[in-house]
Order: structure tokens, then sequence, then C-alpha cells
């Protein structure tokens, strides 16, 4: 058997001697550790496995034409489609288990783009300078991304910057041994939630759909839990999706940092996957607990969650406003959709009782929405909370409709008929 293959990708030119250490380290370990320079302007002082020119000539260019661009950020965008196409090539191929790519600023907007390029389960980690800077923004992340903070990484090697590199290399190789890739048995099905204190038909929904046969996904919808779900969405990875928690759409609307990107709600329709929606998580924006509040925020309702992320409420215009992007995304689906709006209520402190009870809230949305929705997109108004069973039930027939109208394909079925 041949020894397990981590692909460094770096600037060979001017992290030579980073690069050279990180495939010793994994040499070391017992793995293979071929080398892509992904350098536009120099030359390398070792030879590499994959050139600057391969990876150029991957982009359907040349390394001249790529510098003759004249601007670093499209040389490094160009070098970027290069180096995803080549390393998707080598997927395909069989010849790495992994990758593990490191830059400053840069390197990372390149490391990004391969990890994007490349599927959940192949191993993919990058050494940063930036590592988890608001610099980078959620649609940028793949669903699996590792990243590690390079300290003491700008020039040359140090024992600080060693113990950081040797961690990474050691935490891929690692995991390419480790990982179980997904096998894709059963029909996959998405679902976006919060967590079950918040909304809870997931607990229901779960095991109905995994006695039809289907493999249940769970999504938690705080700004990456969505940004998987779109990734995996735009690459047709769902025969259905039942998005049930919206929060990070009504996040991004109001400048929230905890958010998936400007196309949360939309790759699914894109797809034609059919998709079941509802606006669960709505009536509250999210934001850091760490962040000082504007004096606007400051006269609304709070909650701090934890040391990370808190909530304020949301106003009727809000809602209003973003019940017209979801209806704007939704109008654009190319399959089946359906919106089952409980009238009752979005998140479980909002019964009757609760502290964020605000029926004004739920009219603004509901009519707003049903103003902006084309006829295509099926809307059900539902006299319950999204929590009731009553909900659950409901959305549990439309997709069983769709089902047996052949829009979802059967699960393979786990129990006797």
């Amino acid at each position: 058997m041949r020894q397990t293959t981590i692909l460094v990708i770096g600037t060979a030119d001017t992290k030579a001697d980073e690069m050279l250490f990180l495939r010793s380290v994994i040499e070391s370990q017992g793995g293979d550790a071929p080398i892509m320079d992904v350098g536009v302007l120099g030359d390398p002082p070792f030879a590499v496995q994959y050139s600057k020119h391969e990876v150029a000539g991957a982009a359907g260019s040349s390394n001249a034409q790529i510098i003759a661009l004249g601007d670093e950020n499209l040389a490094m965008s160009k070098t970027a489609e290069g180096a995803s196409n080549l390393c998707q090539h080598l997927y395909h191929e069989g010849k790495i288990d992994g990758i593990l790519l490191l830059g400053g600023t840069m390197g990372t907007d390149l490391a990004l783009e391969v990890a994007l390029a490349l599927p959940i389960g192949l191993p993919k980690l990058i050494i940063s300078t930036v590592a988890f800077s608001h610099l980078i923004p959620p649609d940028r992340l793949s669903p699996d991304l590792m990243m590690i903070l390079w300290s003491g990484g700008l020039y040359g090697l140090n024992s600080l910057c060693k113990a950081v590199l040797s961690q990474a290399a050691g935490a891929v190789l690692g995991a390419a041994r480790a990982v179980q890739k997904p096998q894709f048995d059963k029909p996959l099905i998405a679902i976006s939630s919060l967590g079950s204190s918040a909304l809870s038909y997931m607990l229901t929904l779960k095991p109905e759909l995994e006695a039809r046969g289907y493999e249940v996904v769970v999504f938690h919808t705080t700004g990456q839990g969505g940004r998987a779900l779109e990734n995996l969405a735009a690459e047709k990875a769902f025969v259905a999706i039942f998005d049930f928690s919206l929060a990070e759409v009504a996040n991004y609307h109001c400048g929230s940092i905890v958010n998936s990107g400007k196309d949360r709600l939309e790759n699914a329709g894109l797809a034609a996957i059919p998709q079941l929606v509802a606006p669960g998580g709505l009536g509250i924006v999210d934001i850091a607990t760490w962040q000082a509040r504007s004096p606007e925020q400051q006269t609304r309702g709070y909650h701090a969650h934890n040391r990370l992320i808190a909530s304020i409420s949301s106003t009727a215009e809000e809602m209003a406003d973003i019940a017209q992007a979801v209806a704007h995304k939704l109008n654009q689906a190319k399959g089946p959709t359906a919106f089952v709006m409980p009238l009752k209520g979005l998140i479980a402190w909002d019964r009757e009782g609760e502290p964020l009870h605000a029926p004004e809230l739920l009219q603004a949305f509901a009519q707003s929405l049903k103003i902006n929705l084309v006829p295509s997109v099926k809307l059900l108004e539902l006299d319950a909370h999204i929590n009731d069973a009553l909900f659950s039930q409901q959305a549990l027939a439309i997709f069983d409709a769709w089902v047996s109208a052949g829009y979802i394909p059967k699960g393979l079925k786990t129990y006797h008929d």
C-alpha cells in the first residue's frame, strides 16, 4: 500500500524553509509530502513535485501570462484557479489523501479557494497568519476546513513557529489516516435548526425521515452551520432540505457578523433541490456578546446566551424587510418549494407568556411574505407554533406528497413495510 500522501501547498520561493520543514515532519511520521509551488515571480531553491508552470497550465494560462497581468490580486486569483483545478485532478486520480496549505493573507486567499474546490472528507488544513480572522467571509470557508494560527511565521523558522507547523503536519496526517469519508449509502436530507431548547422540530422529523430510509444531517444555524449547508446544497448533496431556521438570513440582512454570507437560502433553489422552508429563529438578531452595542441596540430587548453570542429584539419593520428578502430568494427557486408559516410563534421564547412574545412581529413577517412570494412557492399558514407537533406533521405531509409525485427519490427503508 502506498504511503498516506499530504500535498503541501505554498509559495516555494518565499516559504522554502517552512515547506521543507513540513515535509520533513510528515515524512518522519511515515507519510509522503509532495510539494506544489504556487509562487508567481520567484523560483524555488529546491525541486518541487508540482511547479508553478503546471499550476498556471491548469488554469489555461502560463506563468509569463500571469505575471503580465501586472496586478498581484489578479495574479494570485489566476494561480488559485490553477491550483484548485490541479488539486481536483490529483484527488480524482487518487494521488492525495489530504492537503496542507500555508501563507499570509495572500497565501490564505489562495488556500481558501483550493479548499473549497475539494470535497468534504478530504482533510484540508490551512496554516495562516490570519486564521479565524473576520477578514475571512463565511462564504470562503469549506464545510470541513481546519485552520491553525501561524504564530511567529512571517520570516523564516523559529522554535515558536516550528511548534505550530509540526502540529499542523501531524494533525492533517492523522486526519487523513483516521477520516471516515461520507458513503452516501442513503439519500441525504438536510435540516437547519438551532439548539433543541429553541427549536425542537428535528426531534420529530429526524426519526421519521430515518424510518423512511433517509440519512438526516442537522445544521446549527449560527453562521458556519448555514454556510456548510449552502456549500453542500450547491454541490447537490441533498435530495431535500427542511430549511426551518432562518436566523442567519435575518442576521445578514441586519448587518450581524453571525451570518452565512449573502447567498444563504439560495443554493438549494438554484440547484432545483426540493425545499421546505419556515422562519424558525426569527424575531431576534444575533450579535457578538463581546461587541459593544450601539445606542439604538441598547433600547431593544437583550439576552446574552453566553460570552460569544447574544441576541437583541427585532422590529416589525425589520421583520417585514426580512420577509421580503426571503421571498426574493425563494422566488428564484427552480425546484419544488413550500413555505410553512406557523402563526403562533417561531422560537421557544416567543410563545404567549414568554419574554419574546410579540404577535406584531409575526404579523409583519407573515403579511410581507404573502405579498412578495410568487404563486409557484406553496404557502401554508398554520395555526400553530413552530415547535408544535402539527407543524412537523404538516411538513412531513408535504414531503411525503413530493416523494409520491417523484420530486424526491424514495428512501431506502430500514424497517419492514
